[in-house]
């Protein structure tokens, strides 16, 4: 088959350069431009000394006809970026997937006050396919804009997902209490984020809003068909790349058997190439899914209050960013949906 010829906006941080380490070894593709206004006229792989002898592209300026020749886009750059290409691409027939937040909110009104702007191209946001695959597989098929889900919400909307969907859990009272590896705050430099001050400490923080809290309200909400409340607070761990989502919610049927609450987890993910629901009594950790596009699912019932608890673990920067970027296009282009994903977890 020809190949799928691939351009990527902003490529130098760390969705960037994962999205090009998946993307130099899939057997279907072709990178054929990858943009950064700060890097422009500078090998790929001068600064990314990792992709040597992978590629020989060289960061370009992004003028406004470079894409094209493109078939589809990947947008790796900070919110807002995306939403001021988006309309040129569409009109030019090119697809794009973004891995930022600028269609992931149906509500324009709230997408502007976490996000803080006004949106460039709003009437693209209702057409926008919400780009889970588990979920909306059969509409990003066609998506000529996907909306790449964030981390935590990829990891917490797969958790929570069998249950709000089986009409199992009160859902005024779910609670998502979350860990990121550091890598989840991007490249850019920051006192916050130096050696000395993430490492040997652990720390909660967002905990009165954070932006990915409608997101996942939203996602939830479509699934139950209902409203819900979800506490979600956040916490940055002393690593570098992963997603531990622990979360809480209460059985409608307290004496319904944990066996079959995971049955149903078996039955929704059973044919899903990246969710593993775990054996019962297991603890999935960061560390089995690091580098790779699979999330992990056990579940648990707490010892005292008898509370349902999820555990789900993904890799902040590969299922919970270009791994899932790359799993949709390769539904959008009628690939193999694992194809350039099928490695195993690196370890240790």
């Amino acid at each position: 088959m020809q190949k799928i010829k691939i351009g990527i906006i902003g490529g130098t941080g760390y969705t960037g350069v994962e999205l090009l380490r998946l993307l130099v070894v899939h057997p279907y593709v072709e990178v054929v431009l990858i943009t950064s206004r700060s890097e422009a006229g500078k090998r790929v792989a001068d600064l990314f000394p990792s992709l040597r002898g992978f590629t020989d592209l060289v960061f370009s300026k992004p003028e406004p006809s470079s894409f094209n020749g493109c078939d589809v886009v990947f947008s790796a750059t900070p919110n807002g970026i995306a939403m001021t290409h988006a309309r040129e691409l569409v009109e030019n027939g090119v697809r794009l997937i973004d891995l930022a937040a600028d269609f992931r909110i149906k509500d324009i009104d709230v997408w502007s006050k976490w996000y803080g702007m006004e949106h460039a191209c709003p009437e693209l946001v209702e057409q926008a396919v919400y780009g889970l695959p588990e979920v909306n597989r059969s509409l990003v098929k066609n998506a000529l804009v996907v909306a790449n889900p964030g981390c935590y919400p990829t990891a917490t909307t797969l958790g929570f997902l069998p249950l709000v969907e089986n009409e199992l859990v009160d859902l005024s009272d779910l609670i998502a209490d979350t860990k990121s590896g550091v890598t989840g705050a991007g490249r850019g430099a920051s006192v916050a984020n130096l050696y000395s001050e993430v490492n040997d400490s652990f720390k909660a923080y967002a905990v009165s809003g954070h932006r990915h809290h409608p997101e996942i309200s939203q996602n939830l909400s479509i699934a139950a068909d209902a409203n819900i409340n979800l506490t979600f607070v956040p916490h940055l761990t002393p690593m570098l790349r992963g997603i531990h989502a622990t979360l809480y919610a209460n059985m409608l049927d307290v004496n319904l058997p944990l066996e079959r609450v995971h049955e149903l987890y078996i039955q929704r993910y059973q044919n899903e190439p990246f969710v593993d629901v775990l054996p019962l009594g297991s603890h999935p950790d960061t560390r089995s899914v690091k580098t790779s596009n699979m999330c992990r699912i056990a579940l648990h019932k707490a010892g005292g209050s008898g509370k349902l608890v999820v555990l789900s673990v993904i890799d902040n920067l590969t299922k919970g960013a270009a791994g899932q970027a790359i799993q949709n296009m390769n539904i959008m282009f009628d690939v193999d949906e694992s194809a350039g994903l099928d490695n195993p977890a690196v370890q240790p």
